[in-house]
This record gives C-alpha cells, structure tokens and sequence, in this order.
C-alpha cells in the first residue's frame, strides 16, 4: 500500500477491524519511511460483476464493470439535502453490491441494480426515491412527476 504522504510502498498494519456493516475492513497503517499513519478501508469483494447497459440502437448490450463509487454516487444525488446520513447511503449501496455477488452470475442488468436502488431508498426516504425514480424511469413531463408522486404518497398510508 503506497504512502498517501511520501509515496514510499510499504506500510506496515497497526491495527485491523471490519466496518460496521462488515462490508469492509478499516486498517490503520504506518509508512516505514516518513513513519506517518494513515486508514485504508479495503472492500471485500465477493465476484467480479460487469453491469450490461441497453444499447438505443442495436438492441444488444453494452459492458461496464460494475463500479461501487458510482453507484454511492447517483444515490447520494438523489439523496442531496435530505435527513440521510452517509452512513445510511454506505449500508444501502454494500447492501445492494452484497445482493449482486450473491446473485451467482457474473453479468447483471442495470435495469436490476435501479429497482433495487429505488426498493432500498424508498424505506429510506420518498423524496430521495423519487429523485432517484426520476431519472431512472426518465420523467419527461411534470405529470410524469404527479403520476409518480401520488403512487408513493399511498404507498405510504398502505
């Protein structure tokens, strides 16, 4: 593991523990050159995953490898400004990435990873979920909105 600091390549391990949602492991490190600590969390990583995107035209699929940061990333858009704590984003998004490892397949759509995304942000908050449904299902009209809202509005009184 490289120095953030001197750039030196060896560290050596202080200390080692998982994160709170295990999905992780937090390790305090120290360079053996400038002797400065730092923390590295190393993810536990079941399965490559390669995510399959809807090509427009050919109707064939377009490959990425499934990268968690951007995941966390569109969620926390959605969830910008709202009463959500990171750590709340962090469960959701190891949640989803744990689902996918343990799904057995190598490829998942990304049709697959949005439902999930808006099951997990819909317990969590509404105005966060439909942010996320927005874009997802590609509300072009106000009333897309409208329609959207009312079937969240009562899936809350249910």
């Amino acid at each position: 593991m490289r120095c953030p600091f001197c750039g030196h390549e060896d560290s050596q391990v202080k200390d080692s523990r998982p994160t709170e949602d295990a999905g992780a492991i937090r390790r305090r490190r120290q360079c053996e050159a400038c002797g400065a600590r730092f923390t590295t969390f190393e993810r536990i990583q079941l399965r490559e995953l390669t995510v399959l995107k809807s090509e427009d035209a050919g109707g064939g699929f377009k490959r990425e490898p499934f990268d968690r940061e951007k995941l966390l990333r569109s969620v926390s858009i959605a969830a910008r400004k709202r009463p959500i704590e990171a750590a709340q984003l962090e469960k959701l998004v190891s949640g989803i990435q744990r689902q996918l490892e343990t799904l057995g397949e190598n490829e998942v759509r990304s049709g697959k990873i949005g439902e999930m995304v808006m099951e997990g942000l819909k317990g969590l908050d509404s105005v966060a979920y439909i942010r996320f449904a927005s874009v997802y299902k590609d509300f072009r009209e106000a009333r897309d909105f409208e329609e959207f809202a009312g079937t969240v509005s009562e899936v809350g009184k249910g």
